[in-house]
């Protein structure tokens, strides 16, 4: 017989004891199942507890306390020595003797003035017056001549306690500006008043002065 027949006749023909280890293999996990698959009683589970093992549970000790720090001692700073100063008595002023009927000497203490301090007076408020002149110049002004620009101007004049003008403001104008500035600039600088008086003393006032610029014949 050839070889090739030899192999056909082998797998032809499988081996008893490959085939009955299989079938072990298979009723052994079929086995395995079955038991598997059954409920667990309690006896058994109770067999599972006895023999399945208690863990131990061990305390573990806590760490002891470190040991105290030792005391700190402080020293004292040593203090720098001061320079040592001599206090001059300031010279006291003498007491005021007074002279008694005794004959001896009274001492009087002395006891220190105080003296109100020196009030600004407030000046008065000015008054509104009709005042006299004492002195009144009046001069054209040359432009105003060649123009021949004339008119009146109403100055109102602050006049103080000795009659000079400190103050003067246009209230109706000539119609002239030039007129108007020459009025004003001439009754401030030359002009002078008799000052008005309230109780017997002198006082500042308020007083409406018109000046005339005017050479037309009447």
């Amino acid at each position: 017989m050839s070889s090739a027949s030899l192999a056909v006749a082998q797998h032809a023909h499988p081996d008893g004891a490959r085939i009955a280890a299989i079938s072990t293999a298979i009723a052994l996990n079929l086995a395995v199942i079955l038991v598997a698959s059954r409920p667990i009683t309690p006896a058994q589970l109770a067999l599972v507890h006895q023999l399945a093992p208690v863990p131990l549970i061990r305390l573990i000790d806590p760490p002891a306390a470190p040991p105290a720090p030792p005391p700190i001692k402080l020293k004292p700073l040593p203090h720098p020595a001061l320079p040592k100063t001599r206090l001059q008595p300031s010279p006291a002023s003498p007491p005021i003797s007074v002279p008694t009927t005794e004959g001896r000497l009274a001492v009087v203490p002395s006891v220190a003035t105080l003296l109100p301090p020196t009030a600004t007076p407030i000046p008065a408020p000015p008054v509104e017056a009709s005042l006299a002149y004492l002195s009144a110049p009046l001069h054209f002004p040359v432009q105003a001549l060649r123009q021949g620009l004339h008119g009146t101007v109403l100055l109102r004049v602050l006049v103080d306690e000795t009659g000079k003008p400190v103050e003067v403001t246009v209230e109706r104008s000539s119609g002239h500006a030039l007129l108007d500035r020459s009025a004003r600039e001439q009754v401030l600088e030359g002009w002078r008043f008799q000052p008005a008086t309230m109780h017997g003393r002198a006082v500042r006032a308020w007083a409406q002065v018109p000046v005339a610029f005017d050479l037309r014949p009447q």
